[in-house]
């Protein structure tokens, strides 16, 4: 029998009635559980992965566990205030941050909100903290130096711009002392620093740091501190690295810290145990290695028809008493490109920085290195490496052959010349001129305990009466045959003032 006009239209309101209700059934939830910074959540059919959640009180939280009929949740602000059968709605977007210049200068949290007391970040961007990383066809090999001012490093782990290269080493080694040197370093780069776990005080020191050096109008900060909620530490990383691609998508160069990644994955266990995820090795859960690879994979150097630009990351890992097979270690230095080994040991000899020869490497920076650099530190590494083997055989007190005293003594004038001060990061030229001097045997007659004094008069001396020495070796990085001679000249009349 054919329906009425009036029973079509019946049908047609109650269809949409229908409808109505479960677009709501989909759009909103009711908290379950609710505690240690996590909720449980029922209804929310619609969420999506990464979808930003609104709770009352104008908290938030971000969808992380979608299973059938309930929805696991990370609370963003804490689970204060909170409670079982409050309501729970969708917002339908996914986790998203501001980018921009505007946040050049700032110090925010994971959500890019800003902290530093200085108002409001007024951007006209946000994108969200999960994205995928460049495919291998927009990326382009790394072939220009990121220039750390750190000697040791820039003559024998070089990095650069596009290259994942791994700081790692035991508590107070001086991890964050490299980072935070090579960000001073900078003129034409834009730094992110994500402090991840860390206590606010050191914090505090370490925008003071870089504000007295002149690099703050440069960096932008990113905290997730200590006493901040597990999923914000959880995000900094993920938020860091959106606002550092913003840069490198306009073809900029921009430079990532992740300070550190230890305390990042202890955070991601936290809540995938709260949230009830098998655990695997460690208590880890299964995907840690993804955690990271998924991030560490989107520093990358652009080619020129995609942006040009580039993404370096520098990302810092806390061992246990040098344990770099340990698990979380040795994920991260299966995804980067070489590693910076600092060694306990070193430190509280006074070799500062650190760095260990043996066991550090940069895979991708040697194409990238300075050629004047290169052609004055090409024997630097192995010639160390030689000495600190030397050297422990040498305190059994055993006759040594002429040429082994020789490598010692070399040795340790090569050791003394890399030391160098926390905070101050040295030119190009100037890291040339004081590993030529020591590599070509200028200082092999000058005392070890003076090698320190020979290199501040030499930086002196080229400054002041060597103008245009100096700006030549700017101009010609390659350091020909000429500039070595006047070098040596050089190196010879800056002994004599020391004798």
């Amino acid at each position: 029998m054919a329906k009425t006009t009036e029973q079509i239209v019946e049908s047609l309101k109650t269809a949409v009635g229908r409808a109505k209700v479960g677009s709501e059934l989909a759009d909103t939830g009711r908290i379950i559980t609710v505690g240690d910074g996590i909720a449980i959540v029922s209804g929310l059919s619609g969420v999506q992965a990464a979808e930003k959640l609104a709770f009352p009180g104008g908290r938030s939280g971000m969808a992380l566990n979608l299973e059938e009929g309930t929805v696991g949740v990370v609370l963003l602000d804490g689970a204060a205030g909170l409670s079982e059968g409050d309501e729970v709605r969708r917002t339908g977007e996914v986790m998203n941050v501001p980018v921009g210049e505007e946040l050049v200068g700032r110090v925010v949290n994971a959500l890019g909100e800003p902290i530093d007391g200085k108002g409001p970040v007024k951007t006209k961007q946000r994108e969200p903290v999960e994205k995928i990383a460049p495919g291998v066809i927009s990326r382009k090999s790394v072939g220009e130096p990121l220039h750390t001012g750190i000697k040791a490093i820039d003559a024998m782990v070089p990095i650069g711009r596009g290259q994942r290269e791994l700081i790692i080493g035991d508590r107070q080694s001086g991890k964050t002392t490299i980072a935070v040197d090579t960000i001073l370093n900078q003129e034409d780069v834009i730094s992110i620093y994500v402090a991840v776990g860390q206590k606010e005080s050191k914090v505090r020191r370490l925008v003071a740091t870089l504000e007295k050096g002149g690099a703050m109008k440069r960096s932008i900060i990113v905290v997730a501190s200590a006493t901040d909620p597990a999923a914000q530490q959880y995000l900094a990383p993920y938020a860091g690295a959106t606002m550092g691609e913003y840069f490198r998508d306009n073809g900029k160069d921009a430079l990532i810290v992740f300070d550190d990644l230890s305390k990042h994955a202890s955070a991601y266990r936290e809540l995938s145990l709260l949230l009830r995820r098998p655990s695997g090795r460690e208590a880890y859960p299964g995907d840690v290695f993804y955690l990271h690879s998924r991030l560490l994979e989107r520093a990358a150097r652009l080619e020129d028809k995609h942006g040009g630009g580039s993404l370096t990351a520098l990302p810092v890992i806390e061992t246990q008493a040098g344990g770099l097979d340990a698990y979380i270690p040795t994920n991260v230095i299966s995804i980067t490109d070489g590693q910076i080994y600092l060694e306990t040991d070193l430190f509280y000899q006074g070799i500062r920085p650190a760095i260990n020869v043996g066991n550090s490497v940069s895979r991708v920076g040697g194409s990238a290195q300075n050629k004047g650099m290169k052609s004055v530190a090409g024997t630097l590494r192995l010639e160390l490496a030689q000495y600190r083997e030397l050297a422990a055989f040498a305190q059994f007190g055993s006759d040594l052959d002429e040429a082994t005293q020789k490598k010692l003594e070399r040795g340790k004038r090569l050791t003394e010349m890399l030391k160098q001060p926390q905070n101050q990061p040295l030119s190009e030229w100037a890291e040339v001129a004081a590993i030529y001097a020591v590599t070509s045997g200028g200082l092999d007659d000058v005392a070890p305990e003076q090698v320190g004094a020979f290199e501040a008069a030499l930086r002196k001396q080229l400054e002041t009466k060597e103008k245009k020495l100096v700006e030549e070796m700017r101009k010609d990085p390659k350091l020909p045959d000429a500039q070595k001679k006047r070098l040596d000249s050089i190196i010879a009349s800056v002994k004599k003032k020391l004798k």
